[in-house]
């Protein structure tokens, strides 16, 4: 929505571009700012999210967020478990579960 507003800016105005689309001015302001300072939690959750691939990798691919988070912590980065957690479920990143899956019904031959 922001390049959209950016793109006709110089010929309608954000004011009026926003009186049509459904958003404030304001917001579109904000996300502007964002764009150009970036806050302290996204540069460093992409220098996190570096580390954690490569910890995760170097596993094998295997290593769930409690254990990237013990081999962070064993390599000196002091970081939350909580934040291995939300990081690894944003790149998409899993464990491998033991055992069988979990089976609710048994059919009747």
């Amino acid at each position: 929505m922001t390049r959209f507003i950016d793109e006709h800016r110089q010929t309608y105005g954000v004011g009026s571009i926003c009186k049509i689309l459904p958003i404030a001015p304001s917001v579109y302001y904000a996300a502007v700012a964002r764009q150009k300072n970036p806050c302290l939690r996204s540069q460093k959750d992409k220098e996190l999210s570096d580390e954690i691939r490569r910890v995760w990798n170097d596993n094998f691919c295997v290593y769930g967020a409690r254990k990237v988070w013990h081999q962070l912590r064993r390599e000196g980065r002091t970081i939350a478990r909580c934040t291995v957690e939300r990081l690894m479920r944003q790149m998409g990143l899993k464990g491998v579960m033991r055992g069988k899956g979990i089976r609710t019904t048994r059919s009747d031959p």
